[in-house]
């Protein structure tokens, strides 16, 4: 009579490696599913992965040291580089109101917020506002191409060390700063705007 060995009939005699197996298999399916943003920036991201337009108005806290950075606080003043390679500084928009944009290619809401920007600053032509969309640590090559594909008319600065993020607390992205024509900043705000909430924002600083 012939006597079964353990493991026959389909049975598993070392149920460890088919547990690790299982377990690698389902590291692998979060990877496919969150697009690598557990890991790494993501390169690609799926539209069913973007949060709702909204965010908050918020305080936001300096790293440097400066206490906190308040709405009728004076803007701190910068100076980064524009994809075209010129030297661009706060200063430049004196006398105008601005909209400080900190934001990166791979971060989701900034992908969707983007045309938002678009359509308010063609809204508010009349009012002169100046829209900056510092990127955050990302190089020319990588916003450049994206400007483009998006058809977007208004600055975008290179932050390549991500200090003037540091400096006004962007922690979070996207957040976004508004400044008067005084120079003073009337409002920050946490996560994507859309053009109706620029309105008021603006509206609200008059």
């Amino acid at each position: 009579m012939k006597t079964k060995k353990a493991g026959e009939n389909g049975r598993f005699s070392h149920p460890i490696p088919f547990i690790a197996g299982l377990l690698l298999l389902g590291v692998a399916g979060a990877m496919l599913l969150f697009g690598g943003t557990l890991f790494n920036k993501p390169q690609e991201v799926a539209f069913d992965q973007i949060p709702q337009l909204g965010g908050e108005t918020a305080v936001v806290q300096l790293p440097t040291g400066m206490g906190l950075l308040a709405v009728g606080d004076t803007a701190p003043v910068f100076a980064l580089t524009d994809l075209e390679g010129e030297s661009i500084t706060l200063s430049d928009y004196a006398g105008r109101p601005v909209l400080l944009n900190f934001w990166a290619t791979w971060c989701p809401p900034c992908r969707v917020e983007m045309p938002e920007l678009q359509k308010a600053f063609e809204a508010h032509q009349d009012d002169n506002l100046a829209i900056l969309a510092i990127n955050q640590a990302e190089t020319r090559a990588e916003v450049e191409p994206f400007f483009a594909e998006m058809g977007l008319t208004f600055t975008s600065l290179l932050d390549n060390d991500g200090t003037v993020g540091q400096l006004y607390g962007a922690s979070n992205l996207p957040t976004s700063v508004f400044i008067s024509p005084a120079g003073e900043i009337t409002a920050v705000h946490r996560g994507a705007l859309t053009a109706e909430q620029v309105d008021g924002y603006l509206e609200s600083n008059q």
